[in-house]
């Protein structure tokens, strides 16, 4: 449905905010609140009502927004009484740009802060940037390469300094870039990853884990970047399907002078100078007669190693023999460990291969791949090489291929911090969202690894650790910048104090070179940011836990696992107690948004064509939670659509109050419906309206608490466009353009109370454009973004929504039938309606002005009974008029005379006949046709037969109506 409507129009904006909207909630100084006057525009309240102009201008959205950060709306509210809320903002990378993807927990956050503020929460969006190690060192050093210089010429102090000026100059675009979109955080708590009290809570988090023995430096398998030279997360490894080769050659069975082989299949022939086994499955035939034996490793000068049996082994993939490199393959690795295989390491950081490759020692491992290949082909241990696909795993920020390396590094045992984090989720302290992730969760930590937390980087938390060395000399001598003995610290200072307390007076130390991991810092981000370690700062003692952590599903595992860890180790409690995961933001294909497939959307363009409004909304109601949303143009029109049909409300609303006198636009200030007295009093319409926003809030509302944005957001659209706008404002027409005083007060209330309802349902979704029109209404307030949520539980009159329900019927029925016989637009029309019920009856008789307008009847021409022997059933038996069944007991006789011309209906229905007799004949001439009948398949034939079935279907309806006419026409001939 929302899709489906597409009514043009680009959107814009105006503003006037009274003088109470600019005094500031926040206590402002004079001169802040004078600025923010001048910002936002006239001031409403004064001599000049308010105006809307053609359209929402999108130039406004920036206006709104400073405005609204000016007076400190984003602030949470001290005066609130409920339930803090507290959600995290997933820091975006400081080199980020904004996409979908940030577009997506942009608006979805918003909603729930918004939604949380106007429910009398002290709400805190926190918001901050992550100092994203390998990204920002990236980009900085492609400006120094372009300038010239380098990183290692620079020194690393130098270098550093230089990050942080990029940093202050470029770092805050994605923030901005999150403004446009309406997020309502407050920017007065901003975070860097790397400022001064995060980076006290990633040492003391560093050190608290050491002292439980949970952090540990070793050797292991580790996702390693020749590119940037350093260990890498398994997050920052994309792994593609690409067109390789793979190597079939002959591995010696040792003592048999070469006459004895084990043929080995491989992707990767340089790794086989770092074979340390050959496995073969137990139970294979072609085989097993050989393990306990040894092979010799081509090209090794004579190296041998076991072949060994091994359960792992696929037998149908390759050969069915396996070679095992323990040192560059995380499969070999784990069959290493288990069988206790040496591991040989056979490459440097650069990715040239070091002097264990013997000869091949220098070159760079593509190139010795090939001189490899080259010289066992000349040795005769080749068999052949075929084409093969492979999953290549490539760096994500160098896009090199990433080489499985065994390395030392700082590693944090996971396995004692998933256990409480398994139980949080078992026990219900915190909600997976959608729970299919839940299970995706559960087996991660339950097969988890250990963690590599050391980068090889000069951007980030430098690992808070000191090695000890005697002297100044011996710390000097060391290449690696390292000794056995080291200590963990806080500072430089507290180092030096616990040295020289457990090694003596006069020793030198000398700082672990390697940063931490992004994902460590980030792991803390909902307790840190809120002043841990010192859990009585006031901001964590009111907002920690947080409520909801919401950010992609792509980041389970990386990211928010991570954070439920750190927070139950560190705080004692669950850091959040819902994870909210939406999907990715798809093409409308379905593809995920790439360069390279040229499908990219970005937001900012978006916006600039449609309005923020608009792409929040289709993003927000596009789909379920954690369902992927094919994003199209066409629902972003359907949205940008929308944005019209609710501006065109709010004029119409302010249309109908121009005339109003200054005592009863104040009267409508707040003007409040949601009693029973306050509905029984009114007209049907009207009752019938309330009633239903009312349930429309509750059903909204529950949304809400449910987090089922989508279905909120699609309930609030068809409340404000398929009720009030196309039934409610239509039909008020009756009172505003004529009636008593009344009547048009009562309908001017109704109008003001229901749209004033709609815009706060809406505004979480669609901030500045309910915003806009919620200054230029009668209102109570400063602001709606800080406006009470709508009362829950307000009075429904059933009956009014039964009775307006039949009214609704019998109209749709009296435009079906108009547009069936072709009546003329202008042209007003007789009916009967006959309703048996007779509370229905007298409701609707109250109403017969709101059906007359809107099914164009002529009032002098319509009737109300209440049955079919009053209304004369027997002239439409005689085909003078036409029975329209709106439901049981109630129909609509509508009589033919006077509907339309009846030579021009004759001579059109003869028209559409002959082409219906035409289209006829040719179908059922190739059914009848024996030859087309052999020839063509069962589908053809049954698909002709369906065809020839609707087509005297409709031929059936064009006669009876062709019938009926020409009676009708010798009814007025006699």
């Amino acid at each position: 449905m929302l899709a489906s409507r597409l009514l043009g129009a680009n959107a814009g904006s105006w503003l006037q905010c009274k003088a109470a909207a600019t005094s500031g909630r926040r206590g402002l100084a004079p001169a802040l609140k004078a600025a923010a006057v001048q910002e936002v525009g006239t001031v409403a309240g004064a001599s000049t009502r308010p105006e809307l102009p053609k359209n929402f201008e999108l130039g406004a959205e920036e206006r709104l927004y400073k405005w609204w950060e000016s007076q400190g709306y984003f602030k949470p509210d001290p005066a609130a009484t409920g339930e803090p809320f507290t959600i995290p903002m997933p820091p975006p990378n400081v080199t980020g740009k904004l996409h979908m993807g940030h577009a997506m927990f942009a608006t979805l956050q918003d909603i729930m802060t918004r939604y949380a503020r106007m429910n009398g929460r002290p709400a805190l969006w926190l918001p901050g940037t992550d100092h994203a190690g390998i990204a920002t060192q990236s980009v900085v050093e492609k400006m120094l390469h372009k300038e010239g210089a380098s990183r290692l010429g620079l020194g690393r102090e130098a270098f550093t300094e230089r990050v942080w000026q990029w940093k202050e100059e470029y770092g805050g675009f994605i923030t901005n870039q999150l403004r446009r979109l309406g997020a309502s955080c407050d920017w007065s708590r901003e975070r860097f990853t790397l400022d001064e009290g995060l980076s006290a809570a990633v040492a003391e988090a560093f050190v608290r884990l050491h002292e439980k023995g949970l952090i540990y430096r070793g050797q292991y398998m580790v996702n390693w970047s020749p590119g940037l030279r350093t260990a890498v997360s398994d997050l920052e490894v994309e792994y593609t399907e690409e067109q390789g080769t793979l190597y079939y050659f002959r591995y010696p069975v040792a003592g048999t002078d070469g006459s004895e082989f084990l043929p080995v299949a491989t992707t990767r022939p340089e790794t086989i100078l770092g074979d340390t086994a050959v496995a073969v499955h137990p139970e294979d035939e072609r085989y097993k007669h050989l393990i306990g034996r040894e092979c010799e490793v081509p090209m090794s000068g004579g190296r041998r190693i076991p072949i060994i049996g091994d359960e792992y082994v696929d037998r149908e993939f390759g050969t069915g023999a396996l070679k095992i490199t323990p040192g560059h393959d995380i499969n070999d690795y784990e069959i290493g460990k288990r069988r206790g295989l040496p591991i040989i390491n056979i490459m440097n950081k650069d990715a040239t291969l070091n002097a264990a490759a013997g000869k091949y020692a220098g070159q760079e491992r593509f190139k010795a791949r090939k001189a490899l290949w080259a010289d066992m082909e000349a040795a005769g241990l080749v068999i052949k090489k075929e084409a093969h696909t492979s999953r290549i795993p490539r760096c994500q920020r160098s896009g090199g291929v990433v080489e499985p390396l065994v390395s030392e590094q700082w590693f944090v045992r996971m396995q004692p911090l998933a256990e409480p984090a398994l139980a949080a989720v078992a026990k219900g302290d915190i909600t997976i969202m959608p729970e299919r992730f839940a299970k995706t969760y559960n087996n991660w930590l339950e097969n988890i690894k250990d963690w590599c937390i050391s980068r090889q980087l000069w951007w980030g938390h430098r690992i808070p650790v000191w090695y000890v060395f005697p002297s100044a000399e011996a710390a000097a001598a060391s290449l690696e910048g390292r000794s056995e003995h080291y200590v963990v610290a806080r500072s430089a200072e507290e180092a030096q104090r616990l040295a020289e307390a457990k090694h003596g007076a006069g020793v030198v130390l000398k700082q672990e070179e390697d940063v931490l991991d992004t994902w460590f810092s980030s792991g803390l981000w909902p307790f840190s940011t809120l002043g841990w370690p010192n859990t009585q700062a006031p901001d964590f003692q009111k907002f920690y836990p947080t409520q909801v952590l919401e950010t992609g599903h792509d980041i389970l595992f990386f990211w928010v696992a991570r954070m439920i860890m750190m927070g139950i180790e560190f705080t004692g409690k669950a850091p959040f107690n819902t994870v909210y995961l939406h999907g990715l933001v798809r093409d409308e294909k379905g593809r995920k948004m790439s360069k390279s497939l040229g499908n990219v959307i970005d937001p900012l363009d978006t916006i600039g064509q449609y309005g923020t409004d608009a792409l929040r909304f289709t993003l927000a109601t596009g789909t379920a939670v954690g369902q992927d949303l094919n994003l199209s143009s066409e629902r972003v029109t359907a949205a940008r659509n929308f944005t019209n049909k609710l501006w065109n409300a709010g004029k119409f609303v302010l249309f109908n109050l121009a005339q109003v006198s200054e005592a009863e636009w104040e009267s409508l200030r707040g003007v409040s419906l949601s009693s029973p007295a306050d509905l029984q009093r009114l007209p049907l319409t009207e009752r019938w309206i309330i009633s239903l926003l009312h349930k429309t809030v509750d059903e909204v509302s529950e949304r809400y608490d449910k987090y089922d944005y989508n279905t909120a957001g699609i309930a609030a659209y068809n409340f404000l466009w398929d009720e009030f706008a196309d039934w409610a404002i239509e039909a008020s027409k009756t009172r505003t353009y004529g009636g008593d005083a009344a009547a048009q007060a009562a309908s001017r209330a109704t109008l003001v109370y229901v749209f004033e309802s709609v815009l706060r349902l809406l505004h979480p979704f669609m901030p500045f454009v309910t915003e806009e029109l919620w200054q230029a209404i009668p209102h109570k307030g400063d602001a709606l973004i800080v406006a009470p949520w709508p009362a829950r539980s307000c009075p429904v009159d059933e009956s009014a929504l039964a009775h307006f329900e039949v009214l609704k019927g019998c109209v749709r029925s009296l435009r079906n039938a108009r547009a069936e016989y072709n009546v003329e637009p202008g042209r007003k029309i007789g009916a009967t309606l006959v309703v048996e019920d007779e509370a229905t009856r007298k409701s609707i008789e109250s109403e017969l002005p709101v059906v007359c307008l809107l099914a164009k009847l002529d009032p002098v021409a319509v009737r109300l009974v209440g049955s079919a022997a009053e209304a004369g059933l027997d002239a439409a038996a005689a085909g003078s008029a036409v029975s329209l069944v709106v439901k049981d007991g109630v129909q609509v006789l509508l009589p033919l005379a006077g509907l339309f011309d009846v030579a021009k209906e004759l001579a059109r229905l003869g028209k559409q006949k002959a082409k219906l007799d035409k289209e006829l004949g040719g179908i059922s001439g190739k059914l009848n046709n024996p030859a087309f009948m052999s020839k063509a398949s069962p589908e053809y034939v049954e698909e002709a037969r369906a065809q020839e079935r609707e087509v005297r279907e409709k031929l059936t309806l064009v006669e009876q109506k062709i019938a009926q006419v020409t009676a009708l026409q010798a009814a007025g001939s006699k």
